[in-house]
């Protein structure tokens, strides 16, 4: 018999996610951001789910021959551009949309020698300054790409740094860069990630955000979880990843539990153990101490982790769920069979951390299995 645990992709929710985003686009067309193997979902599993949006957004070339492989020949844009020549000529022969971000790429754009001129999204730094041409640079770098036979489309194109931050008030600035820079050059728009879709998307489309990119929200977890969680946008969590108990102990009061006894029992208390550790990617600093735990759901009932997260293993309370044994059903995040829900942004929240790293982190030795 296998090890029991297990992440299932549900692509019900997938599909539901991307209406969310549809409806808060209000008009605008949407990528579905797929990068890092669809957020750990896996793009095969993710795929069929999402096949109503209108182009797929990634990184890595292999990820757009695979999309191209699974039957997808709409549109595939590659986020971060091109890092060499050769990639400009698998663009050419994937049909592949990409961002320019660097002078470095419109030299390479110059170079290539091609008949099928490429559709491109430049970038502008409006503020989180990691890829992009500063608004006084922009204007060359579009007219630089405008002149060349080897372009046939240019998307204006920024990323919001503060999208999600608690006062909205904090994309201002970007947005009015991003407005001051563009508002008489000709084109399209993609202005809005997840937490802007959804915050601002109706007014963004308003002004010709003709490109929305949502990711996250995909995959049924908040982009402003700090402010809205997902119940509140009304998203669907489109991973679980659960496992079961392998044993159970009773412990006496003053009793510890695991590495360097971090937690010690008031009380008599049964605790479960369950097999799921950091070596699966659950996160090892969720905290399992006296004074806090992290939220897991045993038989669809609500407890808490107490002790360290080991390699392989976490211990769970059975105090609020008496009749549980060896066998019992333990939700880490998601959809539980008794129909109980826990959110993968309060465990994240717990760990100090936020849900794209724990989708991310699902380790290889997890086997994922796909709900329709």
């Amino acid at each position: 018999m296998p090890r029991p645990i297990e992440a299932i992709v549900h692509r019900d929710a997938l599909a539901a996610n991307l209406e969310v985003a549809r409806q808060a686009a209000a008009g605008a067309r949407v990528w579905a951001v797929v990068k890092a193997d669809a957020y750990g979902h896996g793009i095969a599993n993710a795929f069929p789910a999402l096949q109503r949006a209108d182009g797929f957004a990634l990184l890595d070339l292999a990820e757009a021959e695979l999309l191209r492989d699974l039957g997808w020949r709409g549109p595939i844009l590659l986020l971060e551009g091109c890092f060499d020549g050769r990639d400009l000529e698998t663009c050419s022969r994937l049909h592949l949309w990409h961002v320019v971000h660097d002078s470095r790429q419109i030299d390479r754009l110059a170079a290539l020698k091609t008949d099928r001129p490429h559709r491109v999204f430049l970038k502008m730094n409006s503020g989180m300054n990691r890829l992009g041409f500063a608004p006084d640079r922009y204007r060359a770098a579009w007219l630089r790409l405008d002149a060349l036979a080897q372009v046939e489309q240019i998307v204006l194109m920024t990323h919001l740094a503060n999208a999600d931050a608690d006062d909205a008030a904090a994309t201002l600035p970007a947005l009015a860069a991003f407005e001051a820079a563009t508002h008489d050059l000709p084109g399209e728009r993609s202005v809005c990630n997840s937490a802007a879709t959804l915050r601002f998307g109706e007014r963004l489309a308003a002004g010709g955000a003709a490109w929305v990119r949502p990711g996250i929200l995909l995959y049924g977890s908040s982009p402003d979880a700090s402010v809205h969680s997902a119940d509140a946008w009304g998203l669907a969590p489109a991973m679980t990843l659960r496992t079961r108990l392998i044993a159970v102990q009773e412990l006496a009061a003053g009793a510890s539990i695991g590495y360097g006894s971090s937690f010690t029992a008031a009380g008599p208390m049964r605790i479960g153990v369950a097999a799921c550790g950091y070596a699966d990617g659950y996160p090892r600093l969720a905290p399992g101490g006296n004074a806090l735990g992290t939220p897991v759901l045993v038989d669809g009932v609500r407890t808490r982790t107490v002790g360290r997260v080991s390699m392989d293993m976490i211990t769970v309370d059975l105090g609020p769920v008496p009749t549980a044994t060896i066998g019992s059903e333990v939700v880490l995040w998601g959809r539980a069979d008794a129909g109980t829900m826990l959110s993968i942004d309060e465990v994240a929240s717990a760990a100090g951390t936020v849900g794209y790293e724990l989708m991310c982190a699902r380790a290889p030795r997890v086997p994922v299995t796909v709900a329709a």
